[in-house]
């Protein structure tokens, strides 16, 4: 019974982007380690070239679940009045497979002492698979599943960002252009609308609670259009800016528990454990995730707390 349920949600999977559709967009519980991958203009934030390397295993146990893989760069040129950054990303769902290359521009504007505003664009480039040969049907040589899909599509984002010592405030949109593949492998390409606009919003703030204690509050809003608005809450406890604790509650999905730890000045690693609350949460053993943060340089030779993010 187990292993019809599992086919069920694979299947499922499968059939929701069946046109092509190449918006489905790879999220992080660790999203405040990997904002490049939904902000642009966070490119250069940290003032030093640092590098990030993300690999998500969603929902153990059930075949076809997504995997997701990421390696992402960035620094600040030009007295860091301007940011750039890359992205490298493979993301897996079912017989569905996106391997993608972004490149971030920010344009950094110094408000205050300790405040800058950064204005970003990202253009990129998605390699999107499907392999519809693959799936077993209950007709056999059925016509609709005979023939695979693989082409390239273009991929454009946008956002704004300010962050300080101890806050940051961003919005972005990181699909501007709405893209699928035909059966021809035939792009469609077009402008998002209001209809169809992804809008994100993400927020944090360090509290000082004492000379050894730094509590990291954070909230990501996701707004897509025809779905709720989905909200990520995020506490982090840092200890000695050595280790961190923390908690996250994903409305309608999950929870999600996380642990970093600054190895030195340069290396940090994290790991979080997503589990799903749903009747989904039943059939698999839970979302592991791992993260590896390396920076090149630091003027200021010590772990500050614009490093928290």
């Amino acid at each position: 019974m187990l292993k019809k349920l599992k086919c069920v949600v694979t299947v499922a999977m499968m059939t929701v982007s069946f046109a092509g559709n190449a918006q489905q967009h790879p999220m992080y519980s660790q999203y405040m380690f990997n904002m490049l991958n939904i902000n642009p203009a966070y490119a250069g934030s940290r003032g030093v070239i640092s590098a990030t390397a993300l690999y998500r295993n969603q929902w153990v146990n059930i075949d076809g679940a997504p995997q997701t893989a990421s390696f992402s760069m960035d620094m600040a040129l030009k007295r860091k009045k301007i940011g750039l950054g890359f992205q490298l990303y493979d993301d897996k769902l079912g017989i569905e497979r996106s391997t993608g290359f972004n490149m971030s521009y920010a344009f950094r504007i110094q408000l205050t002492n300790a405040g800058t505003l950064s204005l970003g664009l990202q253009g990129g480039l998605v390699n999107y698979r499907a392999y519809y040969s693959q799936v077993r049907t209950f007709q056999p040589g059925d016509p609709s599943f005979s023939q695979d899909i693989n082409g390239f599509l273009p991929a454009a984002a946008a956002g704004i960002y300010y962050n300080s010592d101890n806050f940051y405030l961003g919005i972005s949109t990181p699909a501007l252009l709405q893209t699928k593949l035909t059966r021809d492998n035939t792009a469609d390409v077009s402008s998002a609308t209001g209809r169809d606009l992804h809008l994100f919003l993400t927020t944090g703030f360090v509290v000082p609670m004492g000379q050894d204690l730094m509590l990291k509050p954070s909230v990501l809003v996701k707004a897509v259009s025809g779905a709720p608005v989905e909200y990520d809450l995020n506490a982090n406890l840092w200890i000695q800016n050595t280790l961190a604790l923390g908690f996250s509650y994903r409305t309608g999905d999950s929870y999600v528990g996380m642990l970093e730890l600054q190895m030195s000045k340069q290396l940090r690693f994290g790991y979080a454990y997503d589990k799903t609350f749903s009747s989904l949460g039943q059939l698999n053993n839970g979302t592991h995730e791992l993260m590896i943060r390396m920076e090149f340089g630091n003027s200021n030779n010590k772990v500050a707390s614009p490093r928290f993010f």
